[in-house]
């Protein structure tokens, strides 16, 4: 894959305060699809190409199912191309998505998180937003659509890339990108965002402070932090360091009480942070559909006692805060 579905963005780029880092973002986008490329790159590359032509419809980036939706069925020999070509892009994670009358079921109802945390961030209208970990751009989508001006979602995995691209060979919008990179991958000295956006992102970091304190890096002073992670329910200022997996996930390093969480992000010099919500994440907000059949959440609770996950920690409970740099 070249730059060229990336470049329209860039180009949009030099005209705000991230002018000075386009260049070194574009090379390190150029060396991860070129030296770092997944061995599957190619296959999801021709399952783009594969896409087929949709008739008209209105575009929808305020609503759960971003896409482009239209009130008449799609032909039926279109609608199942759609659909053959969108799974070979498996798995899909976030979402929902929606193009005309085909529904993508995504792992996660993640409109439910952008419901949780919509009213109380500051207004995105006019802003340039980072949204770090943003997975296939679904939440990168509804910031768009909440009125920001240009939205930059980072992820290094090239599957979610694709389905990014899949959704926005029907969208045809250059004022957001999802760059295959990781938050290490940045440009040294990178800032100068309104808005930064880190959910799911906190407890898969080794060192969990030098994560916040990079995402505050990254802000224009006043700018804002949108954090979501899991959290230990419970009080106090403490932490679970599961010694071996959570939730049969191994990359979990720290899990903190809410708490602890915000007394770190004041120890890192964010101001007015506040606790917008705090949700058990349930079996219907996250499960295995047609569009992600591998293990979900539900595999990995207690079946004796769903409040408890398979290795025996507290189920997962998330929180959403935020702060201003």
């Amino acid at each position: 894959m070249d730059l060229t579905p990336f470049n329209p963005f860039l180009e949009r780029l030099t005209q705000t305060a991230l002018a000075p880092w386009v260049e070194p973002l574009s090379a390190a986008v150029g060396e991860r699809l070129g030296q770092r490329a997944h061995g599957d790159l190619v296959r999801w590359e021709a399952a783009l190409a594969a896409l087929p032509e949709l008739p008209p419809g209105r575009a929808v980036l305020d609503q759960s199912g971003v896409g482009r939706h239209s009130d008449h069925p799609l032909p039926p020999e279109i609608a199942a191309r759609l659909r053959t070509t969108l799974l070979e892009l498996h798995p899909w994670r976030k979402g929902p998505f929606r193009l005309h009358d085909l529904q993508i079921d995504t792992e996660w109802r993640s409109d439910w998180k952008w419901d949780r945390l919509a009213h109380a961030i500051d207004p995105l209208d006019g802003r340039l937003v980072l949204d770090v970990g943003c997975g296939n751009g679904y939440h990168a989508w509804r910031m768009l659509g909440a009125g920001a001006r240009l939205v930059m979602g980072i992820d290094p995995t090239q599957v979610f890339l694709c389905q990014f691209l899949a959704i926005n060979r029907y969208l045809a919008r250059d004022d957001l990108a999802v760059l295959p990179l990781g938050i290490e991958d940045l440009p040294p000295g990178l800032t100068g965002f309104d808005t930064v956006f880190s959910m799911g992102v906190l407890y898969h970091r080794r060192s969990p402070l030098d994560h916040l304190a990079e995402l505050r890096a990254l802000l224009r002073p006043g700018g804002q932090l949108v954090l979501e992670t899991l959290v230990l329910d419970g009080e106090g200022p403490q932490a679970l360091v599961p010694p071996d997996r959570y939730a049969s996930m191994r990359n979990v390093w720290f899990i903190p009480s809410v708490e602890a969480l915000a007394v770190w992000m004041g120890r890192l010099g964010f101001k007015d942070v506040d606790v917008v919500d705090v949700s058990r994440t349930t079996v219907e907000e996250q499960r295995p559909t047609e569009w992600m059949r591998f293990q979900s959440l539900p595999d990995h609770l207690d079946p004796a006692d769903p409040r408890r996950t398979i290795e025996g920690h507290p189920a997962p409970v998330r929180a959403i805060l935020i702060g201003r740099a």
